[in-house]
């Protein structure tokens, strides 16, 4: 928690340019993962995305055999009635009584026809989503075995600098109970919106985070009796001198 009283203004510069230098070394060790946790990431996503499309998968397989198992009885009742409408024939007294029971018979082979169809085509679907769920599982045990080893590298780094890290965190902590509520919450709101997470900058060659600082701005800002921010980028900018003061008595 920050102090409640506020103090002097190159005190809380100070304060800020510690808690930026012990940033930026934590950013240095985050730097060594590299992009591995972002693989990580994108390796369990698509294990994810593979995992829905297999359970989908078997969902549709069992709605196919459903809708299989409906057409065949289906083509079964048409095939009875077939029969049916042919021993009709046999005892029909007139043309017309026989041509309207040849056109139900032929609408019930077309029935079975389209049926017939529809199971041919459903045997098509199941054997190229059985394909898929095939190669999906490969997939699968090939991103296990990726996740694996990347999970590996990832813990070596971190195991690598574990202790750095922790020691970084305690300085961190002491950095920030010396800032002022409302600059600290403007520093935090700095670092996320900056790429390279650098809050405070100092001036070097009359520039500060890759603007030109006009000589009058250069001159208040040496005089550390306010706290300036770039009027491109809204960091917060101190001299150079202070910079490499505070940070070489840090000795981190």
């Amino acid at each position: 928690m920050a102090t409640e009283t506020l103090s002097p203004i190159e005190e809380q510069l100070r304060a800020l340019i510690r808690l930026q230098h012990v940033d930026s070394r934590i950013d240095q060790i985050t730097k060594l993962q590299g992009d591995l946790p972002d693989e990580i990431r994108d390796l369990e996503d698509e294990k994810a995305g593979l995992a829905t499309r297999i359970e989908n998968s078997k969902k549709e397989a069992q709605d196919s055999d459903v809708q299989r198992k409906k057409l065949k009885m289906d083509i079964a009742e048409c095939e009875g009635l077939i029969r049916k409408y042919e021993e009709q024939q046999l005892q029909v007294r007139n043309n017309r009584e026989y041509d309207a029971l040849t056109k139900e018979i032929e609408a019930q082979r077309q029935r079975i026809t389209a049926a017939t169809e529809q199971i041919e085509e459903l045997s098509t679907h199941d054997t190229e989503s059985e394909e898929a769920v095939e190669a999906a599982h490969l997939r699968l045990k090939e991103l296990d075995d990726l996740l694996v080893g990347k999970q590996e590298e990832l813990e070596k780094v971190v195991a690598d600098t574990e202790k750095e890290q922790a020691k970084f965190q305690r300085h961190r902590r002491k950095a920030t109970k010396a800032i002022d509520d409302r600059y600290l919450r403007g520093y935090e709101r700095l670092r996320t919106r900056m790429r390279d997470g650098r809050a405070v900058v100092p001036i070097e060659r009359g520039a500060a985070g890759g603007y030109a600082v006009p000589p009058q701005r250069q001159v208040e800002v040496r005089q550390r009796n306010r706290l300036i921010v770039s009027e491109h980028d809204g960091r917060i900018i101190v001299d150079d001198t202070l910079y490499q003061e505070v940070t070489s008595e840090m000795k981190i």
